[in-house]
């Protein structure tokens, strides 16, 4: 398939577009990334996405696909023999890893949000908390499906680590601005393996965002987060 058949519009710190790449590169598609300007929305986003307006957006030959999850679904999908499956074979296991995908989206990642736009220590304190609570879960979680096996997918990355190692960058970057390890060996040591596991995996390491020029990058959106925040309700 010609790259020109396979495009994906979306933007380097993006952890939702990071999401796409990687299912994009387990599945050896060649694709043209279209970059979008951080801080302004292209009028092809805008037609591609009328709906949610976000990032990002698959079009294959032409045809759009939002939300994250959906593409890396569709991906697997319409390139099912190439590379090993992303979603696992049998349905219960399929229903798991969907479950803990939602709860990463769902629950885990307003709370890593939080961290980021809070107003004063004491809600810092508490997002922190929820996160750690939340990568808890997610150990617990980790030893349970991945069967002593480096990934959640087992030997290869699967559904769950592309939906939950997205957000690694984003994880390094709180990391280093709070001086707090929320991986480590004692409370998440699978998690811990995992995350370098991941971040050295082919499919990811040419993706994943240098933590450095993420944590730069952060400083824009922890001052929109706050000042969100800090705006009265209407």
């Amino acid at each position: 398939m010609a790259k020109s058949d396979v495009k994906l519009i979306g933007a380097w710190p993006s952890p939702f577009v990071l999401r796409a790449q990687i299912a994009l590169n387990l599945k050896s598609v060649e694709y043209e990334f279209l970059e979008e300007a951080l801080g302004s929305k292209s009028e092809l986003l805008l037609k591609s996405n009328p709906v949610h307006k976000k990032m990002p957006v698959l079009l294959h030959h032409d045809k759009p696909i939002c939300e994250s999850l959906i593409i890396v679904e569709y991906i697997q999908e319409v390139w099912a023999s190439s590379g090993p499956s992303i979603l696992p074979s049998d349905p219960y296991e399929r229903a798991i890893a969907r479950f803990w995908a939602a709860y990463v989206d769902e629950k885990w990642f307003p709370a890593m949000k939080g961290i980021l736009g809070a107003q004063d220590d004491e809600a810092r304190k508490a997002a922190v908390a929820q996160v750690a609570e939340g990568l808890a879960l997610l150990e617990e979680a980790f030893q349970k499906i991945s069967k002593g096996k480096s990934f959640f997918g087992g030997d290869h990355i699967g559904y769950l680590d592309i939906a939950f190692g997205g957000f690694l960058g984003w994880l390094r970057v709180i990391e280093g601005m709070g001086g707090i390890k929320l991986l480590n060996e004692t409370e998440t040591p699978g998690l811990l393996k995992w995350a370098d596991d991941f971040a050295a995996h082919p499919a990811v390491k040419d993706v994943l965002p240098d933590t450095e020029k993420l944590a730069e990058f952060s400083k824009v959106v922890i001052a929109k987060l706050r000042a969100a925040a800090a705006a009265p309700a209407k």
